[in-house]
């Protein structure tokens, strides 16, 4: 008996002493991981960005999944309760947002400048990008991080090669199709694909919230459709009234972007002549201020118009449906037959900011790997308006770590 307790002790202080060292080990690795690879889950680096780990996971939900439920419920009882109704409010009826017109005019107006801006900055001030990857760099010398992903990078040991970049490199605009009728026809099939033209997401955003161009016509309604047990109803007749008010009003709207293109060209025009006076700090200026404003105006046409992504892809579309297209060579995409995994879009997927390590001098050492860590981002167009001479912007100051002054190569193990 008295052996049978002995032992019983010793196997509780075996089993108790194996627990204290394995949390200890567990501990102690928890609290040196985010020194060792450069941030982690640290707090203190949670706002720079970091690309996707694993390609095959699907993008986050803006929404999430239970309000989306939710909503999908509420729609499906107030179908069966009323299956005959008509739409109010716009642009689900097919009218136009009257407060959102003239900040669609704003946007299309605002992505001008800032392609001209950026055509004028990129002749002063050198942009970089690799070769087999999207990634882009600010400045004389490609940096030495090794973050490439593309092919044969194994070869490399994820060393970047670095090319000449342009204006595409530094924001990228993903296109989407063009809807004729963003109500009565919502989705492209597959067979349309070659058909239906491909348009910035960001301009087909502005054609639907007011903006028309005569290269993308697209219907103007005058009075809202129904809705039939969930199917989208037209009943507006065709009558020489209803023809006569909408040519006026496509007349009117013709005139007033003719007139806004005009203005822009003056604009820029104007912009052109300060660019060859060498005042390259007004043009950064100038330029960062269109990008806030596309991307504050954008913001705010989402928030009523609705704009899809691809879950595992950048394909984005424009209009109340995804389309049909098979055209998807992300992950899974045998198990969807190439369709698309459409899911809501954020500010990102619209327009691609191209996130960029930033740089202190642009005549300065390429950035090293082994320093990552104490290196920032910001956007590439933040970062070349910024090297052009405008001012740091208040909301990306902490992401391009400008409190952060990086050690030398030989000081690396002398840093806590």
């Amino acid at each position: 008996m008295q052996r049978r307790i002995l032992s019983q002790i010793s196997q509780s202080a075996k089993l108790n002493f194996r627990f204290t060292q394995n949390f200890f080990l567990f501990s102690s690795n928890e609290t040196q991981s985010p020194n060792l690879n450069g941030g982690g889950d640290d707090p203190l680096y949670s706002d720079v960005p970091k690309p996707r780990r694993d390609k095959s996971e699907r993008k986050p939900y803006p929404t999430p999944m239970k309000v989306l439920i939710r909503r999908a419920k509420e729609e499906r009882e107030s179908r069966k309760a009323e299956p005959v109704k008509l739409l109010e409010h716009p642009p689900g009826n097919g009218l136009l947002v009257p407060e959102l017109v003239s900040v669609a005019h704003q946007v299309y107006r605002a992505r001008l400048s800032l392609l001209y801006g950026l055509s004028k900055l990129i002749q002063f001030i050198p942009v970089q990008r690799c070769r087999f990857c999207s990634e882009v760099h600010i400045g004389h010398v490609g940096h030495e991080i090794r973050t490439c992903t593309g092919p044969k990078s194994g070869f490399r040991s994820a060393t970047h090669v670095w090319r000449k970049g342009g204006v595409g490199d530094v924001v990228f605009f993903p296109k989407c199709f063009h809807l004729h009728d963003r109500v009565g026809k919502a989705r492209v099939v597959h067979d349309e694909r070659h058909s239906v033209p491909r348009i910035p997401a960001i301009v087909e955003l502005c054609i639907q919230a007011g903006v028309d161009i005569e290269k993308y016509p697209t219907k103007r309604r005058t009075k809202p459709v129904y809705s039939v047990e969930g199917r989208i109803v037209d009943f507006e007749s065709v009558v020489e009234n209803d023809e006569m008010e909408k040519n006026v009003l496509d007349s009117y709207l013709g005139a007033k972007i003719d007139e806004m293109e005009r203005s822009s060209k003056c604009e820029r025009m104007d912009q052109s002549n300060d660019v060859e006076g060498a005042n390259l700090r007004e043009v950064s200026i100038r330029t960062l201020a269109s990008w806030f404003e596309m991307i504050s105006g954008a913001k705010e046409m989402m928030e009523k118009y609705t704009v899809w992504t691809c879950g595992y892809c950048p394909e984005v579309q424009v209009g109340p449906k995804g389309h049909k297209v098979r055209m998807c060579k992300a992950s899974k995409h045998q198990s969807r037959d190439g369709m698309h995994a459409w899911q809501e879009a954020t500010m990102d997927d619209l327009v691609g900011p191209n996130y960029v390590w930033h740089v202190r001098d642009l005549n300065g050492p390429a950035l090293e790997n082994t320093l990552k860590r104490y290196y920032g981002k910001a956007p590439a167009v933040v970062e070349l308006c910024v090297h052009g001479g405008a001012p740091v912007p208040d909301q990306y100051r902490s992401m391009m770590r400008l409190d952060v002054v990086p050690p030398e190569r030989d000081e690396v193990d002398l840093v806590a």
